[in-house]
């Protein structure tokens, strides 16, 4: 897998929730150009990890 690069952000990149966290947009996954395989509540390849594993909240 190629090295994950930072991107600056843009204008529709994320938001915030009512809670104060930030959360990446489709639109930011799609740019980034790989899945990060941590359950992104946005992402576009739809990755969801597996029942039990740990780490992954699934509410990015």
């Amino acid at each position: 897998m190629p090295p994950i690069v930072p991107q600056p952000l843009q204008p529709g990149d994320f938001y915030y929730t009512a809670e104060g966290y930030l959360v990446f947009t489709e639109q930011y996954h799609r740019r980034r150009g790989s899945c990060c395989q941590s359950s992104c509540r946005h992402c576009p390849w739809n990755f969801r990890a597996k029942a039990g594993s740990q780490g992954a909240s699934g509410q990015k």
